[in-house]
């Protein structure tokens, strides 16, 4: 958290009691805290923990890599101003390699920091200060996400869920995405699910509210360009072209509209 080491740690949130649940708390899913200052991150592992979530900790890149390796967490916290690698070159990382829930976590409002963090493949974005009531429920929304998807190996990874996507194929019981060569290619749950938004309405034009609607993202209430965003991530990884797009268009001062292959004209 370099620029902000002059403030104390409580300032960057709200006044919550964090007094310890009596009893035993249901584990609602696994979070690893990847945050450089000792107690920010002690702090928010203790909140966590008290509303039934394992909170993991890390300092940095290195021990991060060495706890995934250990056990995948359901999501990650992490601050984007961390000393070495930072959080964007984290996420990236992590986004290449794992199917795990990312909240980029910064001081900075900055608008192309926020665009930066959605290019490389986080879920959801925080800025100090924030009330941990509001990070919990980020964490819920993508938690809920995360732990809705079946496993790879899940029987109902049949041919006849697949739908096609440029070509691309959707797999929509198993939440995968397969090149026409049969590699996979990784999404995040956002992109998921604007993808079967898309494809249950062929032809249809969709503006941004209705895909933050049909996407269960409203109650975060992200900025105007995030939906613009993660669009343009998918056409990167479905269109052949993604300049001059074919499956996912654009109809100007209206929205998005998914035209299938069969339809392209």
């Amino acid at each position: 958290m370099r620029g902000n080491e002059e403030r104390p740690a409580a300032l960057y949130f709200d006044a919550l009691s964090i007094t310890p649940t009596a009893g035993t708390v249901a584990l609602n899913g696994r979070i690893l805290i990847v945050e450089d200052d000792v107690s920010v991150r002690e702090m928010l592992a203790e909140y966590l923990g008290t509303h039934g979530y394992e909170a993991v900790q890390a300092d940095g890149g290195t021990v991060m890599r060495e706890a995934v390796e250990r056990s995948l967490p359901d999501v990650v916290l992490l601050d984007v101003n961390l000393p070495g690698e930072d959080g964007f070159t984290l996420a990236r990382f992590l986004r290449e390699r794992y199917d795990v829930g990312i909240i980029m976590v910064t001081g900075s409002a900055e608008l192309a920091d926020r665009v930066a963090g959605l290019e490389v493949g986080a879920d959801d974005y925080v800025v100090k200060p924030f009330e941990l009531r509001e990070l919990r429920a980020r964490v819920k929304s993508v938690m809920r996400r995360m732990q809705a998807r079946p496993p790879p190996s899940a029987p109902a990874e049949s041919v006849s869920s697949r739908v096609q996507v440029a070509s691309c194929a959707l797999d929509l019981a198993s939440h995968r995405l397969f090149a026409a060569d049969g590699r996979e290619i990784p999404l995040t749950g956002m992109e998921f699910d604007l993808l079967q938004a898309f494809v249950e309405r062929p032809n249809q034009v969709l503006n941004r509210d209705q895909l933050l609607t049909l996407t269960r993202n409203r109650e975060w209430e992200p900025f105007d360009r995030s939906i613009d965003i993660r669009i343009a991530r998918l056409r990167r990884k479905i269109e052949a072209d993604p300049d001059h797009p074919q499956a996912i268009r654009t109809v100007r001062g209206a929205g998005y509209m998914f035209v299938p292959s069969g339809d392209a004209g």
